[in-house]
This record gives C-alpha cells, structure tokens and sequence, in this order.
C-alpha cells in the first residue's frame, strides 16, 4: 500500500523529535555545549543564518531539562511517560497541521468523516445514544456553550434582541456546592451574566452522603425564584466530585429538572466507569442527563486530546450560533488526535484502561479498611474509582502511649490537617507512581486521595506499586499516632524551663513542637536581643542536629510565621521527652554561657596580661636580687652554679584565663589537683549510658549513671562530673606511714598517669606559665 511521502515525512520528524527530546537522550554530539551557551541568548535576536531541526530540538531538551543539570538533587522525571497510544495522538496534532493545507473540498469530507466517525464511537462507549459531539480545549468551554445554546433556546428574541432580554427574567444556573472551585463564575464571566444569576446548592448536612446535592432544597430554591420572577435555566450535577469522587442522585435531579423545564448538565471522573460493563445505578443515571463532559485523554492518558462534551439537542442553527458546531473545516480538525488514539486501542484497549485504573482502587481500599488509623470517605465501596482517606488517631494506640488520648492537643482540627498533609506528601515523594495528592474537602479537612483514572494510563500505576503504597503508609502511621500524643507531654515539659524556654503553638508543624530558647537579655535594645535571639538559637539547632539521634530537627517551615525556633520533627513512642526538653535546655545554656564568656574574654585578658607581666617582671627583679648580678654572667654563673648550687625561692606560676589572674602552681603540685576550678555548673543530663545499639533520647529500662553531652569538660572514665571539683586521683600517702612507704612524703612521685588525668582536668580552666629561666618545682620542700 502507498502511503503519501509527505505523511510519511510527518511520522519520521515526529520520531526524530521524541528521540531527541526523550529523557534517555544526552548530549551526544560535539556542539552541545554551544547549543547550551545559545540558550541563554533567548529572547535575544535570530541567527542570520537559522538552525536546523536537530539543533532546535536539542536547544528544547535543553529548556526541559535545565533544572536538573543545575540541582544536585536526584533526578525526578519531569515529562509524563508516554505510551504507543500517546504517540499516535501526537502524531495526530502533526497530521492536523499537515491536513489543514489540502484544498477545501478534500478538507470538508476528510473533517466530516473524522468528526463522525469519532462522536458515534463516543457515544457508543459510554451509553449515550443519540448525541452531538464538540471538542474544545479547555474542559469548561462545554458547559459554557451549552449555557449559551439554552439561552439561545429558552429566550426567543435573544439572537436578535441580545442581552436586553435577560432583563425580564434573569436567568439561573445551579451547581452544587462540591463542584470543583471557579466553574460558576468562570461560566458567568463567559456569558456575561451577574453573579446573582448563580446559585450554589449546599449538599446533605443530615441525611445521605455530604458530598451530595441537596435535592429537597434545591426544589425549595427553584421555586423560590420562580416566584420571584427569575427563570430556572440549566443544573450542573455531578458523577464523581473532583474532591471525593461522590456521585449526586443525578434520577431525581433528572425529574426535577423535567419538572421546571431545566436543562441537566453532568461531568466528573465517574462518567469514565459508563464504558464497563457493569455500571452502578448512581452512574448509570447519566445517559438520562442533557448533556455531559468527557475528558477522555485523563482516563486514556493520551496527551493535549481535546475535552468532549456530548449533547442532546435537535436544531443544529442553535448549535452552531452557541458555538457548539463550526462551519469551519478546520476547527473539526480537533477530533482527529482522539479519533487516531481511539482506533489504535480498540473497544477492548479502552475498556482495559478503565477497568484497570478501577481495579487499583479497590486494591487500595480494601486494604486501607484493616487499619485503624485510617478513615476513608467513599460513596460506593464496591465501585468506587475515587479513594478519600485521612489520617485519624488510633485511641487504643494513643491510650498505651504517654499523654491523653482526648486531650493530646488544642485545635485537633487544624492538627489533623497538618498531619495529613504533611501524610499526603511523604506518600507523594516516595510513591511517586501512584499519583496521590492532598485535597481538601469540606467538612473533612485535609485528605488524601488516590484517583487512578487521572493518573495510571500517564504514570503506568501497577498493582506492585499501590502495595508499595501501602506499604509505606504502615511505616508512617506509628510514627504519627506516637507524635501525636507526645505533642501535649511535650507542651507540658517545656513549661518547667519557663525562664529559659518558650513553647511556640505552631498548629502547621507536622512534628512534636517548637521551642524557642530565650537568653537573659536585660539592658538590651530590641535589635540587639533579636539578633542575640537569632544567633543562640541557630548555634543550638546546629548542635541539635549533630547530635545522634533519629529525631530531625529544623528550623521549619520555609514560608512559616515563626522564626528564630527549633522545630521538633516526628517521632517514635519510645522517645523520653523530658530528656530531650532537658536537653535543649542545657545546650542552650552552654551556648549562652559560651558567647557571655566570650564578650567578657577580650576584656578580661587584657587585664589579667597587663597585671602578670608586672608579677613577672618583679619576680625576675627579686630573682636578680637573689641569685646576683655574677651568677647571669654566661660562663662565671655557670662555674659559680657548680661549686655553690643556689637554692631557688621561685615558685611556678599559671594563668587562669576565666578569672584573668596569675597563681602560684605550689598547690597544684603539692595536692597534685588545681585549685580555684570554677565549679560545675549541674546541667541537665542529656544523654545516658545506653546499650550497644540504642540511640539518643530512646528509653530505657535499666537504670544507668547519666553523663552530660552538652557539657564542655571532656568525660574520664574513673571521674565522676556531677561533683563541684574533681577529686584526685589517688590519696596522698600520710606522714606517719612513711616507713610502709616506697616513696617519701616528702617527696611524693606523680605517676605519668595520673599526670596525664590532672592535666586533662585542669587544661579547659587554665594556661600554665613559669618564670623564665627557672625550673619547675616538682616536689615540695626544697
């Protein structure tokens, strides 16, 4: 069979391109780089001499794919997978282009008979006999033009006499209250119409599901504007929210709408189940409706496929004058991208998709039923395409957890939200198959739904991945229940450090709270304490965060209210919250105490230096008057040293640098432990001696001796730090043993040791220095 040369140039460009543009393609020929330099020229002027089609579709992928060159962060793909049934209808926008340009005799049949061909395979599959079809872009034009045909119907004088008619009746058009947000003003803004001519109908407060039509109030407000000289004109119903998926009792708004002489319009991702073979009743009532709104490129997951809105209605001058229908050849070209996508997957391909994408539902649902934690809102659990489930606190959980299950927090309502939000994204992230999203739905807050029929033909969902799904979603539940009723004990800890620490009540923090470390700022302007504020508590989520431990600590929201806080994030039940409360106590004192000590340092030494240069330089005068002026001289001193050894005076001295004072080291040798150590200030124990295995902040069963981790002394194993001073290291040995003794008392011997340990304890308090020239005393009494 012969095929035309130019379709079959159509096909291999289009090839061509998708090859280039395809996430595995990469830069692959040498003047890449050029091409990646010449983007950044754009919008700039044309090169003279133009660029073929390759190096015009590598600039494109370039375009795309520029954020993940720049990013260090993994790589998500951005373009939507397409499948062999997604390339037939691209290959259908390139032939609509490539048609548009035949004579127009040939155009008109070639049009009509796509057009035809494509409303009655439409109609067939989803049931609805005897319809017109239009295509359009944006999905809400349908109901648009179908507004402008009834009112083109209802008023007689309208096409000639225009709006002036509306002015003796106006008209109204109803829509639920769980249509999707800025249909009804989008539709006014369109017509023309005053917002008054809208009006929204509640849905069920006390009987029937809540996301339903009222259908007793919406005939008390038909009649009310009936009697108020207003013209019911057109319903907008539903067959699946785009919330919850809930379908409206579309019978009995059907029979109302005969009633009044209303026009039934009905859209929603339901109306894709009408193509199984078994079709709930609710659904079902659809076929009975004026007309729908199709938007099979979703449930097929075809690409840029136009919106379909199907239609009853027997004069084709009104049709045409609502737009509905085109005299023009080529606005009937819109079909041909779905009419090419249609035959490629046959009735039983379409079929297949849908029931697929059903399929997955109800894998999710009935398992979401076995856990506690969960509850889900859907209308028809045997049919249902849409899943809604929250995430609601287990009470037999809660009640085996420290803090109440009843009062775990203030605004459960705006706490929920947040953790169902904060659910919805985590499953989002590490799911990224299934598609799941957050919504939020009147009257039951934030959820999180799963409709695959939007979702699978494009992402490719498979039964491995819902379980995956669900899998994760088992791992996330613990950790929410045991946050949630920790967050009250929390609140409640934090409150014993009142002059230290401040609870932040931040309800839009998914974790265990915020606490905000508060430094004794007196004498300080305002902008002085908030940046002391800003600099402490940045130092101490820097030291939190470096502490091992499974807890995160951050420093919130990106766009929160509240600044200068460290945010607690999720955590398990096993978590000891005073520890931890205690613990950023602490830290924050030893930060505080750090920069007070450090804005002291620089005044303090300078003092201290200026008061032990002049001790030094008397000691080295007396040294003088001592020794004699003969014993400096390099060679007598030395001959005068060996026949007449002096006897030295001199005592060590050392610098301590936190009073900024000289002292003698007698002590400190003789006692063999430094004296006038400032004390150890108690510090909240951070951590304790945990078994092999166990992190920071866990409980534990066995009692075990604390040890600080926010305290600047390093930790000895045979020291005790809960004392003022450390103890020496051994006993010194008495006087009146010095018979049972190897060593004399009066000359007692430091091991290297216990030299070493001394040393070690006396390093962070002060700075050892000695008169020049004289040796240090190491025992006493000479």
């Amino acid at each position: 069979m012969m095929v035309d040369s130019a379709l079959a140039q159509v096909g291999k460009n289009l090839n061509e391109a998708m090859r280039i543009l395809g996430d595995g393609q990469r830069e692959s020929e040498p003047g890449t780089e050029r091409q990646r330099l010449s983007r950044t020229s754009i919008p700039g002027p044309l090169q003279g001499d133009g660029q073929d089609v390759a190096a015009i579709l590598h600039l494109v992928h370039h375009l795309i794919h520029e954020d993940e060159e720049s990013d260090d962060k993994p790589k998500q793909h951005r373009l939507q997978s397409v499948c062999e049934q997604g390339h037939m209808a691209l290959l259908g926008h390139s032939l609509a282009a490539y048609i548009s340009v035949l004579d127009r005799e040939r155009l008109r049949k070639l049009t009509t008979r796509i057009l035809s061909d494509t409303t009655l395979w439409l109609c067939r599959l989803f049931r609805y006999e005897n319809a017109s079809a239009c295509f359009h872009e944006d999905d809400r034009d349908g109901l648009v033009k179908v507004c402008r045909l009834v009112i083109n119907a209802r008023y007689e004088e309208y096409a000639s006499e225009g709006y002036a008619v509306l002015s003796s009746r106006q008209p109204v058009i109803y829509q639920s209250a769980s249509c999707r947000p800025g249909l009804g003003q989008h539709v006014c803004g369109q017509l023309g119409l005053p917002l008054s001519s809208l009006c929204t109908v509640p849905c069920n407060t006390v009987f029937g599901s809540q996301h339903q039509m009222d259908v007793a109030l919406l005939d008390k407000l038909i009649k009310e504007d009936i009697e108020a000289g207003k013209l019911p004109l057109l319903l907008v119903a539903n067959a699946g929210t785009p919330g919850a998926g809930h379908t409206d009792k579309l019978a009995r708004l059907k029979d109302l709408c005969e009633q009044h002489s209303m026009w039934l319009h009905v859209e929603g991702v339901n109306l894709a189940t009408l193509a199984l073979g078994q079709v709930t009743s609710a659904v079902l009532a659809a076929i009975r409706s004026d007309s729908m709104t199709l938007t099979p490129g979703q449930w097929l997951g075809l690409p840029a496929v136009t919106a379909v809105t199907l239609y009853r209605h027997e004069d084709p001058a009104l049709s045409l004058a609502a737009g509905l229908t085109s005299s023009q050849p080529v606005e009937k070209l819109r079909a041909l991208p779905l009419w090419l996508s249609l035959q490629h997957l046959g009735h039983n391909g379409i079929v297949q998709k849908i029931k697929h994408a059903t399929a997955l539902s109800q894998q999710l649902l009935q398992k979401l039923k076995t856990l506690s934690s969960i509850k889900t809102s859907v209308e028809d659990e045997l049919a249902s395409p849409v899943v809604l489930f929250k995430f609601s606190q287990d009470l037999s959980a809660a009640a085996s957890n420290v803090g109440s299950a009843e009062s775990y927090c203030v605004g459960e309502r705006e706490v929920l939200d947040t953790f169902n939000r904060w659910l919805g994204e985590q499953l989002a992230l590490c799911v990224h198959a299934c598609g799941v999203e957050v919504v939020e739905v009147e009257d039951e807050g934030t959820c999180v739904r799963f409709s695959p029929l939007l979702t699978a033909a494009v992402l490719g969902t498979q039964q491995e991945d819902v379980e995956e799904l669900l899998q994760k979603l088992t791992e996330l539940l613990p950790v929410m229940n045991s946050t949630l009723c920790l967050r009250q004990e929390f609140r409640e800890d934090s409150r014993r450090h009142t002059a230290s620490l401040t609870y932040v009540d931040d309800l839009s923090w998914p974790g265990l709270g915020a606490l905000r470390f508060e430094p004794q700022t007196e004498g300080m302007d305002e902008s002085r304490r908030k940046q002391e504020l800003r600099k402490i508590n940045t130092e101490l989520l820097k030291k939190l965060q470096e502490l091992d431990t499974d807890i995160v600590f951050s420093a919130g929201p990106d766009f929160g209210q509240e600044e200068d806080c460290v945010f607690v994030g999720m955590v398990t039940d096993d978590v000891d919250v005073p520890q931890l409360v205690d613990t950023i106590a602490a830290l924050g004192k030893d930060i505080e105490e750090s920069g007070k000590l450090l804005e002291n340092m620089t005044e303090v030494v300078r003092k201290g230096i200026m008061e032990a240069e002049l001790k030094l330089q008397k000691a080295s005068e007396e040294k003088l008057m001592e020794e004699g002026v003969m014993r400096q001289l390099p060679l007598v001193g030395s001959v005068l040293n060996w026949f007449s050894p002096v006897q030295s005076s001199m005592k060590g001295q050392t610098f301590n640098l936190a009073a900024g004072s000289l002292d003698s080291t007698e002590t400190t040798y003789s006692t063999k432990a430094q004296t006038g150590r400032p004390s150890l200030q108690d510090t909240p124990t951070s951590s304790s001696k945990r078994p092999p295995g166990q992190r920071l902040f866990q409980r534990s069963g066995a009692n075990s001796d604390s040890y600080s981790e926010t305290s600047s002394i390093e930790q000895v194993e045979s020291f005790s730090v809960s004392g003022s001073t450390l103890p020496p290291p051994s006993p010194l040995v008495p006087e009146e043993d010095t018979d049972q003794s190897h060593e004399s008392a009066e000359e007692p011997q430091v091991s290297p040791e216990q030299m070493q340990n001394t040393q070690t304890a006396a390093e962070d308090a002060s700075v050892e220095r000695q008169p020049e020239g004289e040796e240090e005393v190491t025992q006493s009494g000479r």
